[in-house]
């Protein structure tokens, strides 16, 4: 999907802590779509993995639904909702992300 310009990650916080898992804690704002026209709406993103993550979203997406995530740090990661409860969604990425690039641009590093 191509980029679009005038959509930005909103505001983070980062947290160095990880789970058993390899998942980052994160409490950061970020923009997601679901097609690549669309300036997407805004979700709070809980943890980041180099495989996924989980965001609180305003309204649900069903599985299997294709998105696009832009994290601080990397920009647009394709991938696909693979669950969904409650407000919120786990995405899997179709490519691995390096995770240390949304944390350091998190940390002001």
């Amino acid at each position: 999907m191509g980029q679009l310009r005038h959509s930005l990650v909103d505001r983070q916080t980062a947290s160095s802590r990880r789970d058993d898992r390899g998942r980052g804690e994160l409490h950061m704002s970020a923009r997601m779509r679901a097609d690549e026209a669309d300036a997407g709406f805004l979700v709070r993103v809980r943890n980041v993995s180099a495989g996924g993550l989980m965001a609180e979203l305003p309204h649900p997406l069903p599985p299997d639904s294709a998105v696009e995530v832009k994290l601080t740090g990397i920009g647009w990661v394709a991938g696909r909702v693979v669950w969904q409860t409650e407000g919120r969604t786990g995405v899997a990425f179709d490519h691995p992300v390096d995770v240390s690039l949304v944390k350091d641009a998190g940390s002001g590093e």
